[in-house]
């Protein structure tokens, strides 16, 4: 198993409409068990494939992660897309693409998805909690955006200074 790369904010490849899925091949299972060990490994809840710079629409969400009390259960959405909502809730949220910064968002309380499993079946998930938020943080990368679209200008903007700083102590640059 590999270890994945995330990207970091500012990245253009996090602002990029990433593309459905429409055939499981060997190559994506072994994919989809990488990009789910690194979820683990960064100690994120949820992993969204433009964020380890792959344009699909895939992500893994595990609300258990972190607790050693429970038992890992990742759940992999395959063109996940939400069909209907309702209510708000102000959640703090973070980001594995945004590292060490959390700030509050106001999400839709309840949702209903509609994605496929590894085996290209269909399944509808009417959650909230924490799942709700995840699944709605995951699903916005899919479509280009990041939980800090969600706050201030001001905000945002020395959001990305900070990033912007970290990724040029690390070294990175974009691909």
């Amino acid at each position: 198993m590999a270890i994945l790369d995330i990207v970091i904010h500012p990245d253009a490849r996090l602002r990029k409409i990433s593309a459905p899925i429409t055939l499981i091949t060997d190559e994506f299972k072994k994919f989809l068990k990488d990009f789910t060990e690194t979820m683990y490994e960064r100690d994120g809840v949820g992993l969204a494939a433009p964020q380890v710079g792959v344009l699909k629409r895939v992500v893994v969400i595990d609300i258990n992660a972190g607790d050693e009390t429970k038992e890992k259960n990742p759940i992999v959405y395959i063109n996940p897309e939400i069909i209907s909502a309702e209510g708000y809730v102000e959640f703090e949220e973070g980001c594995l693409s945004v590292p060490k910064i959390y700030e509050k968002v106001t999400r839709h309380e309840k949702v209903v998805v509609k994605a496929f499993d590894i085996n290209m079946k269909e399944f509808l998930i009417e959650t909230d909690g924490m799942l709700a938020i995840a699944l709605q943080h995951e699903i916005d990368h899919l479509n280009g955006k990041l939980f800090i679209d969600y706050i201030s200008k001001l905000k945002y903007q020395r959001i990305t200074k900070k990033m912007e700083k970290y990724k040029k102590d690390l070294n990175l640059s974009e691909n």
